[in-house]
């Protein structure tokens, strides 16, 4: 399956277990892979036959600054709801970075969900 790839999209967001955590808004990566069709975009360079990557980007942005969330589980999964729902791809892989622990790079935590197991939700 073709894909769009947005990588490491850099927004902020009140997330995390302790209060104090989410007191602060803090720097998250968040990389979207949209698999889809893309043949008919390819060959008709048309926008409308693909996911226009600006609205997914915005979505994403919007979304991570509207709520507080204890977890970076819960963040990923309302953004691959939200972008399946708007049928912006077939199949949609989110993964979230955060920089909170000591030692280590990032933790992340990576979703992918597809228009059969948005059903089941």
């Amino acid at each position: 399956m073709d894909k769009i790839i947005i990588s490491d999209l850099d927004v902020e967001a009140r997330v995390g277990v302790a209060e104090a955590e989410r007191a602060q808004p803090q720097r998250l990566l968040i990389t979207v892979e949209l698999e889809r069709d893309l043949r008919q975009a390819g060959r008709a360079d048309d926008l409308l036959a693909t996911a226009d990557y600006v609205t997914v980007a915005r979505l994403v942005i919007e979304i991570t600054a509207a709520k507080p969330r204890n977890l970076l589980e819960a963040l990923a999964e309302e953004l691959t709801q939200a972008i399946l729902a708007r049928k912006l791809a077939d199949t949609v892989t989110v993964e979230v970075r955060k920089f909170s622990l000591p030692k280590t790079r990032f933790v992340a935590v990576r979703l992918t969900r597809n228009k059969k197991t948005q059903s089941a939700a």
